[in-house]
């Protein structure tokens, strides 16, 4: 069957809103002029500045308790996006459960079973998506704990060879927490994907809340004004000539 015959003009314009809003989201916040504004940006520096400091010091069990939290916490979304993928398949074989539910609530719910397929099929490649993801950034963490271990203790090597390697472990943990980011973006849209089992207009009314929830975070939350803060305090204290 085609699906194109059973898609309302609704929900084509929702999906084709979502796609749009996911794109326009990822490029806002890591390649427009405004990226270097966001807390992922923000953070990024902030990695960048931990090897830096990683590289000063000879006791180096704080940065691999940190490299160890950092990986659990991406093999727990990982696990969980799988877990999901799982239970969406699942779903797929309920086709007499999903038409007793059509029947029940017929004001919210297609009664036509493709379409409802379908919309699974799209949550299954959103869940995938973020599941590789998350697995790739687990792998350039494990990567990332490397390049930690091979930078030379201070007694062991010139400032030059300790800053060569510590940036080699800055830019693989940056781009280990990038990835991290695009999976746990993958999820926050998934949730507002679910509002199209309800509707179309619900679908857009979930993704564009959602859009509109992940850039307050990115831009004006209190986390990224505490990144922001101190740094700024410290600037106009030095402008003012005023001692820390």
């Amino acid at each position: 069957m085609n699906i194109l015959s059973i898609l309302s003009l609704i929900d084509i314009a929702a999906l084709l809103l979502f796609f749009v809003l996911w794109l326009a989201f990822g490029w806002l916040v890591e390649r427009s002029r405004y990226a270097s504004r966001t807390l992922s940006m923000r953070m990024s520096v902030e990695r960048a500045h931990w090897m830096e400091a990683m590289a000063q010091r000879d006791l180096r069990m704080i940065d691999t308790g940190i490299m160890a939290g950092l990986q659990q916490g991406t093999a727990f979304f990982a696990s969980s996006a799988l877990i999901a993928i799982g239970g969406a398949f699942t779903l797929l074989d309920q086709e007499r459960g999903f038409t007793a539910l059509a029947e029940e609530l017929p004001e919210i719910t297609s009664s036509e079973p493709h379409l409802f397929q379908f919309k699974l099929l799209g949550m299954i490649a959103i869940l995938a998506y973020g599941f590789f993801k998350f697995a790739w950034s687990y792998r350039l963490f494990n990567y990332a704990s490397i390049l930690i271990g091979g930078v030379p203790n201070v007694a062991d090597a010139p400032v030059r060879e300790r800053r060569l390697q510590a940036r080699k472990a800055a830019g693989m943990n940056i781009e280990a927490g990038r990835n991290f980011n695009a999976g746990l973006r993958a999820i926050f849209f998934a949730l507002g994907y679910i509002g199209w089992f309800v509707s179309g207009l619900t679908f857009i009314c979930a993704t564009v809340f959602i859009t509109v929830v992940l850039i307050r975070r990115q831009f004006s939350s209190p986390a990224r004004i505490a990144v922001l803060f101190p740094r700024l305090a410290d600037e106009e204290r030095d402008e003012e000539g005023t001692p820390a």
